[in-house]
């Protein structure tokens, strides 16, 4: 039976979004958000193989870094326990910069090209070569391409009458999204505070039933979109297995 929903979005680019979907409930909104943070793979960088490294830095130290480094994962082009292989090669006085990562599969690129490696005196060099594998966030926080997932309940703002006229006004504050008569409001336009935009208004605030505004900010590894729906494609998978399974 199809799932009757609405998506809307309220801001979005490539890394961050804040989008509306109406017609799901409490349940499957978690399971969104869960499958964003922990089911979704990423490449991230996983063992190390060290040239030179005669940087002030331990190589422990070192690989830490490399493996908080986001990579860009292409959908649908690799599966989970797929590898690739980066290298890197720099001579002081210079930092080493994730932009300098060179990965030997043209598919996958590193994310963001300014994260600081190590910076590199005279005569030190940081030469090394990286396996990248793509597995999820349940097995290490750093194949988490959702750094921040986060959701709310879409609240509805009902004017019902004029406050007392010997009344103090008092802050009333909201936060996210918020819906007045059909038109949708961000709450910072008014720094969060309904007495600023109703003022002198005694104002009513409920939540939308199986309404839901999320924000959802990655790494890099995938789009907004392609995140959401890796998440949602990850809880069908799981419920086609389920559902094989009971009829065994």
């Amino acid at each position: 039976m199809p799932v009757d929903y609405e998506v809307e979005f309220i801001e979005r680019d490539d890394r961050s979004a804040r989008f509306l979907v109406r017609g799901v409930t409490p349940a499957f909104a978690n399971g969104i958000r869960r499958a964003m943070i922990a089911d979704v793979p990423t490449m991230a960088i996983d063992t190390v193989q060290f040239i030179e490294n005669s940087s002030v830095m331990f190589d422990e130290q070192i690989g830490l870094r490399l493996g908080l480094v986001p990579l860009t994962t292409p959908p649908e082009e690799f599966e989970v326990g797929d590898s690739v292989t980066l290298s890197i090669d720099v001579s002081g006085p210079n930092t080493a910069y994730s932009g300098d990562l060179v990965c030997h599969d043209e598919s996958v690129e590193v994310a963001t090209d300014g994260v600081p490696i190590i910076d590199l005196k005279d005569d030190q060099r940081l030469e090394l070569e990286a396996e990248a594998v793509m597995t999820s966030g349940k097995e290490h926080a750093k194949h988490q391409g959702g750094v921040s997932v986060g959701y709310r309940h879409l609240q509805q703002i009902e004017v019902v009458g004029d406050r007392g006229e010997f009344e103090d006004e008092e802050a009333r504050i909201v936060r996210g999204i918020v819906e007045d008569d059909g038109e949708l409001l961000l709450a910072e336009e008014f720094d969060n505070d309904l007495s600023q935009r109703y003022p002198g208004k005694e104002v009513e605030v409920t939540d939308v039933p199986n309404a839901f505004v999320f924000h959802v900010e990655t790494d890099g590894s995938y789009t907004v979109e392609e995140l959401v729906t890796l998440a949602a494609d990850s809880i069908a998978d799981r419920a086609d297995e389920l559902e094989d399974a009971v009829q065994l």
